[in-house]
């Protein structure tokens, strides 16, 4: 049995996409950072529709590098294949939208590491894991490059997997045009013609647009172009036709590009033609590999492609399963898909840089009550936060699963510590107290201050709410609260949404439920709930089936601490883990209470105060492990 499905071969690079739209690539005052590349892309594509892929080229030993590796493990990419090249630097491509027809693009890959990939970098293992090998045109302009190709070829011949070749033609990687020409998809060559021709017969499947075909046909006649190929390859040859679709030909190519198997396809915006094509064939891939009919595969290659058109940037424009499923299911209901919103928050929320099984988090996040502790002052603060990181590195030891909640104003030097060392970070944003809810300073009047954190925080607010709130309470705390939903969302940064309706009113066992349900209906979807340890099985039951009816995507639960003691921590723990949407904790006052006052008046040092923090964390992470046990068992 072969573990990987996919395998793809070639070009790996930084897309710095413009964000800016409308403007030219001179102009663009700010860049998205993603993962490009078309193999890569194909990899990471084909990993959100289910499928087991891996990558093989090379990349820099430097941040870029290390960012295109972390982001394909993200993905659930296999990055065996994946080489550190100790002396050349990781590909950048920027790119930008001018209009619905110019794209704007400059390749930065002169002597780039991709480029080096040669023919000991090729894993004989893996290939024979594979059950197909996908080979890009890029990598057929250079013998270094291409001997690398035809020796995973030639293995994959061997091992019995299937080969399949994108034609990913750009005259401006085949020394055809000038730097600022990145844009250009054709330009005739015979000698390009005759390089891919000494190839085709090593395919199973051959992918290009018409302009593809063109060179790789070695004439501007479709038509013609496809049966030059056809007269080299037996493989079964996919014409994209942009808008309208694809065109499939298994056997001898007819007199029209519509006597070919088709699949349908979807009239959407085109709002950036960039990365298109890498998302057809990750469909066309899904389809192929799982024996599909052509019209089928066709189907799901031309929902792919439509999803890449109508967003922003390349493989994060991509569909998960789930998502095309959806898609196909209902149907298009505005041609700018970016801008369906049942269909984004699909996409989002099965799309997210990380799925927490578990968090134990340590909260350190509070303002006020440590600026009330005799003899605080904000430099005092900010130190022993940094010792609550570490004792929160001490327990968690690098083992996943652990985190912090910490704040930027009185935190910042532990939260940039934090950074990094795969822990889940929460970031409080709320004014501590407030209600109705007002936000940080530092958040700005337009949430602007967001576009400076980090991706791997997730945005924390704490609202004091209840569902029979007086309407101008209620209006005025939802206001925020959707402004700094679409904040997040816009920034690419998760929402953590606390919620304490017993601090407002009395409750009973469905008021969390209600209250959740309402911010459901105003469209505010959590990617985090924190709530407050609920008394009763009947509170917790109401409260998960409220919000797994409305985003079963959600990635969790954690229960706030109140302050209250471990014993009567434990008693909550037990109720709450027998829920599985309730992934953990966080708990802040149990842990760091006593010690912040003792810490602070000098009758402890440095080492005992993290001692004495850790040992109490330890101990609550121990008996929320219990809980979950036990509700395992009683399962």
């Amino acid at each position: 049995m072969k573990s990987i499905d996919v395998v793809t071969i070639g070009r790996s690079s930084v897309d710095l996409y413009g964000a800016q739209v409308g403007g030219r690539l001179e102009d663009m005052a700010s860049f998205q950072k993603y993962i490009g590349g078309s193999p890569t892309n194909m990899a990471a594509g084909t990993a959100r529709l289910g499928m087991r892929s891996a990558l093989i080229t090379r990349v820099g030993d430097e941040h870029m590098g290390r960012f295109i590796r972390e982001e394909l493990q993200r993905e659930g990419v296999d990055v065996r294949g994946v080489k550190t090249d100790p002396e050349r630097l990781t590909a950048l491509v920027l790119l930008g939208i001018r209009d619905e027809k110019q794209f704007p693009l400059i390749f930065y890959r002169e002597n780039c590491a991709d480029m080096a990939l040669c023919e000991d970098d090729i894993d004989e293992s893996l290939i024979a894991d594979a059950r197909a090998v996908v080979a890009t045109g890029t990598h057929l302009s250079n013998p270094r490059t291409e001997a690398a190709v035809m020796k995973a070829l030639t293995l994959a011949r061997r091992h019995g997997a299937r080969t399949a070749l994108d034609i990913d033609y750009r005259p401006n990687l085949w020394g055809l045009a000038g730097h600022g020409m990145g844009e250009s998809r054709f330009i005739e060559s015979a000698a390009v013609t005759a390089k891919l021709q000494t190839t085709l017969h090593l395919f199973d499947l051959i992918v290009g647009t018409e302009e593809e075909f063109h060179i790789a046909g070695g004439t501007t006649d479709t038509i013609a172009a496809l049966r030059a190929v056809r007269a080299v390859s037996n493989a079964t040859l996919v014409c994209k036709r942009g808008p309208m679709g694809a065109a499939a030909f298994t056997g001898a190519v007819p007199d029209s590009l519509d006597g070919g198997q088709s699949g349908p396809g979807f009239p959407i915006e085109v709002f950036n033609v960039l990365g298109a094509g890498d998302g057809f064939m990750s469909g066309l891939l899904r389809g192929w590999m799982d024996d599909e009919p052509w019209p089928t595969a066709l189907k799901y290659a031309n929902a792919c492609g439509a999803f890449a058109v109508s967003r922003h940037a390349c493989t994060p424009a991509y569909p998960s399963w789930e998502e095309l499923q959806f898609f196909l299911k209902r149907g298009v209901v505005t041609p700018a898909l970016r801008h369906d919103q049942p269909l984004e928050q699909i996409h989002w929320s099965t799309n997210r840089r990380k799925d927490w099984a578990e968090v134990r988090a340590f909260a350190f996040d509070h303002r006020s009550q440590l600026e009330e502790i005799p003899g605080a002052t904000p430099k005092k603060i900010a130190h022993f936060k940094e010792l609550c990181l570490d004792a929160t590195g001490a327990v968690a030891a690098g083992q996943p699963g652990y985190g912090i909640l910490c704040d930027n104003r009185l935190g910042k030097s532990a939260l940039h510590r934090a950074a990094g060392q795969g822990l889940w970070i929460g970031r409080p944003v709320e004014w501590p107290g407030s209600r109705p809810l007002t936000l940080e300073p530092e958040l700005g009047p337009d949430f602007g201050g967001l576009s400076e954190w980090p991706l791997e925080h997730v945005v924390k607010v704490l609202c004091f709410c209840h569902p029979d709130d007086q309407p101008d309470m209620q209006a005025a705390q939802e206001a925020t609260i959707t402004r700094l939903f679409h904040a997040c969302r816009r920034n690419r940064l998760e929402m953590l949404l606390e919620v304490i309706p017993s601090k407002v009113a009395p409750v009973s066992d469905d008021t969390t439920a209600r209250l959740i349900t309402r911010f459901y209906d105003i469209g505010i979807y959590p990617d985090w709930w924190k709530l407050e340890p609920m008394q009763t099985a009947a509170a917790w039951n109401a409260t998960c089936a409220a919000i797994n009816a409305r985003d079963p995507h959600v990635q969790g639960i954690v229960v706030l601490g109140l302050g209250q003691s471990e014993a009567e921590l434990a008693s909550a723990f037990r109720l709450a883990a027998a829920q599985p949407l309730v992934k953990g904790f966080a708990v802040g006052r149990t842990i760091h209470g006593d010690t912040g006052r003792d810490w602070m008046a000098g009758r402890i040092d440095d080492a005992t105060a993290v001692a004495t923090m850790a040992a109490t964390f330890r101990r609550l992470c121990g008996i929320w492990d219990d809980a979950r046990r036990s509700a395992g068992d009683a399962a």
